[in-house]
């Protein structure tokens, strides 16, 4: 990880990403619109890693943490989640949301806890990721953030 730097997604690397979410099975439907919202690992020119996150009022949404199928073990997922939350922190958010159907064990350990969707911020709800693109049966988690 250390030779590595969590960038901004390359504009021109927007169908990888979509192909990276989609190998995945997570949502790429809003990808292009939100293109500025994800953040990236590349190893040369290939796209290895990525995840977004997407401002909501004074929230924000943690978005597909992906990694790609043989980098995975390597502490890039956390490294990027870090990086999100504390841009996030930075932003002055006072919490940062998710939805996952796969990985809330994961994100448990990073301090996230489990909320009911019918009680996230209305900014929250209505992000496309919470009204469309995920389906009612994903995990919704909170982490709350320090105040400055």
């Amino acid at each position: 990880m250390s030779d590595l730097a969590i960038v901004n997604l390359r504009p021109q690397d927007l169908s990888r990403l979509e192909a990276l979410l989609l190998d995945n099975q997570l949502p790429a439907d809003d990808c292009r619109a939100q293109a500025s919202i994800f953040c990236a690992l590349y190893a040369g020119d290939e796209l290895i890693a990525a995840g977004g996150l997407e401002a909501a009022g004074e929230y924000a949404l943690l978005r597909s943490i992906v990694v790609r199928q043989g980098y995975r073990g390597r502490g890039f997922a956390q490294a990027l989640s870090e990086h999100l939350l504390r841009c996030a922190e930075d932003e002055g958010r006072a919490a940062v949301y998710l939805l996952t159907e796969t990985a809330a064990e994961y994100f448990s350990r990073l301090g996230f806890t489990s909320v009911e969707r019918a009680v996230v911020p209305p900014a929250i709800a209505r992000t496309r990721q919470f009204s469309s693109l995920c389906p009612d049966s994903a995990h919704c988690m909170c982490l709350t953030l320090p105040r400055a």
